[in-house]
């Protein structure tokens, strides 16, 4: 998938040292509920496993063509923190913090969402965020999902307790979202 800035493709083994130069930041991770990466090695093993599943995208800035970050779509028989079911998904994302504030994760779950209900005809989308994790509560509200429910307690990969809120957007919604963009890009243009 390509957008203006960015092009999603499946992580290659050749791209540890990218991504273990962002991973390994403890600004990163541990917000997300993963601990940094802790070396070339580790983000080698995280390509080969977890990011091996399918619709697992590194996000390749084109302009330097390094992956930067990473977002995915996880379904209902994968790992996900949304209680969803078979027509349904979860996004998650993140991006190296030299990045931070410049619209691309918001760009890399547009082509998301895309994807999801236009070629994989999913019915709703999920999307959450750890308490305290304001940037990607501000990814998530820029990118039209609704507020459905906080989980209080729930257990995270790191195995600490914590607060997780829960965001949804319908194929409806979806559509009302392209809608209204496309009629404010006419009205700009006029």
């Amino acid at each position: 998938m390509q957008t203006d800035r960015l092009i999603l493709r499946p992580w290659q083994e050749s791209d540890a040292e990218s991504l273990y130069r962002y991973a390994s930041d403890p600004d990163i991770g541990p917000i997300a509920g993963w601990p940094p990466h802790t070396s070339v090695g580790n983000s080698l093993e995280i390509i080969r496993t977890v990011f091996a599943a399918p619709e697992v995208y590194a996000v390749v800035l084109k302009n330097i063509n390094e992956p930067v970050g990473s977002c995915g779509i996880m379904f209902s028989n994968s790992l996900h923190s949304a209680d969803m079911t078979q027509d349904e998904a979860e996004i998650g994302y993140w991006i190296g913090k030299p990045y931070w504030g410049q619209g691309l994760i918001p760009e890399a779950v547009e082509a998301l969402l895309s994807r999801c209900f236009n070629e994989l005809g999913l019915d709703a989308v999920w999307c959450g965020h750890y308490d305290g994790n304001v940037k990607s509560k501000r990814v998530i509200e820029k990118c039209g999902f609704k507020y459905h429910h906080t989980n209080h307690e729930t257990v995270s990969p790191l195995g600490d307790k914590r607060t997780e809120h829960f965001y949804r957007m319908t194929k409806d919604d979806y559509k009302i979202s392209i809608r209204s963009s496309n009629l404010s890009e006419i009205i700009e243009i006029k």
